[in-house]
């Protein structure tokens, strides 16, 4: 059983709001003003304003403004990662739950919707606010951006923008086929893409090669402009191959005065037969550059290169927080030899120009003046902090200041990237950037709270790295595939929970790094007020002179460091040996402890001959040894050896040996009590045998090194609180990528939602330039000829006349004998063929629909279809489309016709050019096959499988686990919006690695082995009294089923 001592799982929510959009269920009750087309017009650059690329059909296209469809969005499901590892945490080894419920129940879920009290106001979409998700949108980027920006009021307040686009014009560049594989190679058929919009993005996008290329990166540049807000910033990234033409495209769209950067990134070298590549480039522009948002980054330096760019001067290294040396020349030639420690440099406390104040100034029991017609770079005062600071020191001349490494060792980041390369989380996607480079771009422009927009979703970095920083997002892509995979990868992300600055521990921890009293404030949790961030102080002369905290600490620490040193003195007169000195102004001479002397300092300042001033006082416990007692040390030793060579061997009597090893510890023991009383006097006996001295000094006597310790210890302890106020008071700066973290508690994602553009991509429009019938297009009646180009229409009808319709039994073809035109609304054609065989062989009516060329057909399409098919007497709807709603599997019969769903093959879009050969081109899409199983007094959801639809061989087959990215349940569904309230990957990687890492103890094992299986979790009855399920396949198809419970 899991431990019951649970790790906090905690998640980020925004206090901003966005609009309140329909889901796809309740499509049929948005407003008709809200479904009406709408376009947008983006004015063009004045072609005069500054120089600019031509390419072929741009002076077609700069007649008029860019004129954009801006059509509705529509929540497709609504996503609280968090409920989704509480649903797995409230199960036990046996499946069944600890605790009755859905596991987070519906009150993580309540953050996407209005109180009850609003209900009316819930349906009433676009005029109304609601809590912020994060977004993933399906669909045309250009498309989604007008919608964002007109319908809901985002124009202006997007704060950064990071496009991907393709570098080049090669498929294997923008596309991947399937959530299974990454290897996508031009010149594989069988890896092209299928998928409608991708389709179009090929073949129409890239017709004229490069010219399109440009003409499709202008169009959607122009429309992300008009998103960011005033200081906003724009990011795109590109190769070597077009990076000199989306510069001039950039300057073109933004204005050349708002270029700010072109960053060089290093990547791994693809090798060439003449210069190696080694980078990509990340072009940066704002909407004005005066104003841009700009957050210092800032690097490490190292040691290394610190000591390397500084020519000439005094270095030092400090090992532990009062110990010093000098650095060797060595060290100094080779700095990558530099034991740890702290590297300081030897820096000036004079300035030129003369002073009207007397500039006398003591250190150490020396007197010291800056020098003719010089002064000192602070006051007196500000010279006796740095004094208490430890931060003073002369090697023979004036005082010089210690200016450590950490005390600014950091450098600003430049425009070349070289740490970035190999630094990628794990690969997702065909094309995927790497985490840290968009990481930097997001924290260098935005705060937390801030919006960011990534139209080129790919793999969901952009998501990912914005939600980890605080960020709020939305990420668009026109891939199925891409969307699954970002989907799954936000779902199962852990992150590090960071200490926000609006909570009481957010405030306890600024207050101990800034050593200042907690601010008693209330608290919200408001992201936007940021992290507690790490920082690095930028310690000057000026900052420690001015730190008037460093005498606070000195009047309440320096007592015990004065008493320490008092003992130490009253008790070295254990030694008999006088003691050399080696700093400050007596520097040479020596204490003799029983000496009753008093000196005076170069200073003026009296001194006793047989005390140590607080800067004599020795780090160790001994003495050198003096030259006139050194011959009897020597002596000493000389006796040890030869007793060690004649000791006998106990299993032989060497008696002679014996004797001699005898009369030699005799004389040993004379020539350590001579040595003894020398040093400690008559009577000590500290030096035996056993604990001799290698070297020739003098140990202390227990007494004095035990003193000794007591000073040091006090003596560190102030050196400690001084130096913890230098870094606290000193000016610093902010490391916005290390925010502080607790390690007590980990984050999942925020909620978001999973949307979709409306499937009606363009509008009818008559000779006079006007919208035709504009409700009944939005509401999908639309007629053919309104709606798709005759040519469309006639060669899906002459296809499918040839090829017929294959049904599941892969063997049972429905084969048209004749296809007509029907005049129909909605149904396109009249087609008949034979059922059966022999004498029970009779002939049917179908009635075919067929959906848009670039969209998607949902289930009120088909409902339409089928209504019109049963009043004209057809005996079946062959429903014809590219793509089908997830809801549209729904719909199985309307009355007596049934509702046959035909995939197109996607060959029909490309006309032979993509793809040779034949192959099924109108296949029956299956739905899943589900059963409920009752456990208890809860119930289980089984998928028993899938019909799956083959683009490379236009084939339907049963699928089995492997071919399911995914499957999802929402167990209380309430046919207005899709819940993920249980997340399957039976085909796929489970997303949640590093949370089974964490969340070991307290998650069963069977609970993490039930994200791979097709039998659900048990789950309490819906209250609603039916349940959802929604499977994708790795190609990124959906249904959905709707079941009673």
């Amino acid at each position: 059983m899991a431990d019951t001592k649970s790790t906090p799982v905690e998640t980020i929510t925004h206090k901003a709001t966005r609009a309140n959009i329909p889901p796809a269920e309740l499509e049929s009750v948005l407003e008709a003003e809200d479904k009406a087309p709408m376009k947008v017009a983006y004015e063009r650059r004045n072609k005069d304003l500054d120089p600019q690329l031509v390419w072929r059909g741009k002076d077609v296209s700069d007649w008029s403004d860019l004129v954009v469809d801006a059509p509705p969005i529509y929540l497709q499901e609504q996503v609280h990662p968090k409920a989704l590892i509480e649903d797995l945490r409230a199960h036990v080894a046996n499946g069944r739950p600890r605790s009755g419920g859905n596991g987070a129940g519906p009150s993580l879920f309540d953050h996407f919707g209005l109180t009850d009290e609003d209900r009316e106001a819930e349906i009433e979409f676009y005029r109304h606010t609601r809590k912020w998700s994060n977004r993933m949108i399906l669909g045309d980027s250009m498309q989604v951006m007008a919608s964002l920006a007109e319908r809901e009021g985002l124009r202006g307040k997007v704060q950064c923008i990071y496009i991907d686009p393709p570098y080049g014009i090669r498929f294997n560049s923008n596309f991947q086929w399937s959530t299974t594989s990454r290897d996508v190679k031009d010149g594989n058929l069988a890896h092209l893409t299928r998928e409608p919009e991708q389709v179009k993005a090929f073949r129409d996008t890239w017709r004229d090669g490069i010219h399109s290329y440009l003409t499709y990166l202008r169009d959607r540049l122009t429309v992300a402009r008009d998103l960011l807000t005033e200081s906003g910033s724009c990011f795109i990234q590109i190769g070597d191959e077009n990076v000199h033409r989306v510069r001039a495209l950039m300057d073109e769209v933004f204005g050349e005065e708002n270029f700010v950067s072109q960053i060089n990134v290093r990547k791994t070298a693809t090798p060439t037969s003449l210069l190696d590549d080694n980078f990509y480039y990340v072009l940066w522009y704002g909407i004005n550059r005066e104003k841009t948002k700009f957050r210092t980054p800032l690097l490490d330096k190292p040691v290394a290169e610190w000591v390397s760019e500084t020519r000439g001067g005094s270095w030092g290294l400090r090992y532990t927080e009062v110990d010093y040396r000098a650095l060797t020349p060595a060290e100094r030639s080779e700095p990558k030899t530099i034991p740890e420690g702290s590297v300081y440099a030897l820096s000036k406390t004079n300035s030129a120009g003369p002073s009207q104040s007397d500039q006398r100034f003591v250190f150490q029991g020396a007197e010291y003046h800056p020098g003719r017609a010089n002064h000192w770079k602070t006051t007196i005062g500000g010279l006796q902090r740095l004094i208490k600071a430890d931060r003073l020191e002369t090697r023979g001349g004036p005082p010089w200041m210690r200016r450590f490494h950490q005390d600014g060792g950091f450098k600003r980041l430049t425009n070349a990237w070289l740490d970035t390369s190999g630094k990628s989380s794990e690969r997702w996607y065909v094309v995927q950037t790497d985490s840290p480079v968009i990481s930097r771009c997001i924290l260098m422009t935005t705060d937390p709270g801030d919006l960011v927009l990534d139209p080129t979703c790919g793999s969901g970095t952009t998501a990912f790295v914005a939600e980890q920083w605080g960020r709020r997002w939305i990420t668009v892509d026109t891939s199925r595939v891409a969307l699954a995979l970002a989907r799954a990868r936000i779902m199962g992300a852990k992150y590090p929970y960071y200490l926000l600055a609006d909570t009481p521990e957010g405030l306890a921890k600024e207050a101990a790094l800034s050593r200042s009293s907690p601010s008693t404030r209330a608290t919200a949790g408001d992201i936007r007020q940021g992290f507690v961030y790490e920082r690095v102080p930028h310690i000057t002369l000026k900052s420690i002179a001015n730190n008037t905290e460093i005498d606070v600490i000195w009047e309440k620490m320096q007592p015990a460091v004065e008493a320490a040193l008092a003992d130490l003195n009253h008790v070295m007169d254990c030694l008999e040996v006088p003691h050399p000195i080696e700093t400050g102004a007596r520097a040479g001479q020596s204490l003799d402890f029983w000496s009753t002397d008093e000196t005076t300092l170069p200073s003026g300042e009296p001194a006793k001959s047989d005390e140590f001033l607080e800067w004599e006082v020795p780090r160790t416990a001994r003495s050198p040894m003096p030259d006139d007692i050194v011959p009897e040390w020597k002596e000493a030793w000389r006796l040890i050896g030869e007793i060690e060579n004649l000791e006998p061997d106990p299993a032989k009597k060497d008696w002679e040996n014996e004797q001699k090893a005898e009369a030699l510890q005799i004389d040993l023991r004379d020539c350590l009590r001579s040595l003894n009383e020398d040093i400690y006097g008559e009577g000590k006996r500290h030096l035996t045998r056993e604990n001799i001295p290698h070297e020739p000094y003098v140990p202390w006597p227990p007494i004095a090194a035990k003193a000794l310790e007591a000073f040091w210890i006090a003596r560190i302890a102030r050196q400690r609180e001084i130096d913890a106020s230098i870094a606290a008071k000193a000016e610093f700066e902010t490391l916005y990528d290390k925010p502080i973290e607790d390690k007590k508690r980990v984050r999942v994602a925020g909620p978001f939602t999973v949307e979709s553009l409306s499937p009606h991509r363009s509008v009818g429009i008559d000779e006079e330039g006007e919208l035709i019938d504009a409700i009944e297009a939005s509401e999908g009646l639309r007629r053919r000829e309104e709606q798709e180009s005759e040519n469309y229409y006639e060669a899906i009808l002459e296809n499918l006349k040839k090829a017929g319709v294959q049904q599941r039994d892969k063997a049972d073809r429905i084969t048209f004998t004749t296809l007509k035109p029907w005049p129909g609304e909605f149904v396109s054609a009249d087609g008949r063929y034979q059922e059966g065989k022999g004498e029970a062989e009779k002939e049917k009516r179908a009635a075919i629909f067929v959906g848009p060329e670039y969209g998607t057909v949902q289930r009120a399409d088909l409902v339409a279809a089928a209504r019109e098919a049963a009043e004209a007497g057809f005996d079946v709807l062959v429903a014809c489309a590219f793509n089908f709603d997830a809801h549209a599997g729904e719909l199985q019969k309307l009355g007596g016709v049934p509702v046959l769903r035909a995939r197109m093959n996607a060959d029909l879009h490309m006309a032979g050019d993509l793809k040779a050969g034949g192959g099924n081109l109108f296949v029956v899409f299956g739905e899943p096959d589900i059963e409920l199983k009752d456990d208890g007094d809860k119930i289980r959801v089984e998928l028993k499988g899938l019909d799956v639809f083959k683009p490379q061989t236009g084939e339907v087959v049963s699928s089995d686990a492997a071919d399911i990215a995914c499957w999802f349940i929402d167990t209380d569904y309430d046919m207005e919006s899709f819940f993920v309230r249980q997340a399957y990957f039976p085909g796929a990687d489970v997303p949640y690695k590093a949370l089974k890492n964490t969340l070991k103890a307290e998650i069963d094992e069977d609970a993490w082995d039930s994200l791979k299986r097709t039998v659900s979790r048990p789950f309490a009855r819906p209250k609603t009294g039916r349940i959802a399920v929604k499977v994708i396949n790795h190609l990124g198809d959906e249904v959905m089923k709707v079941m009673r419970v």
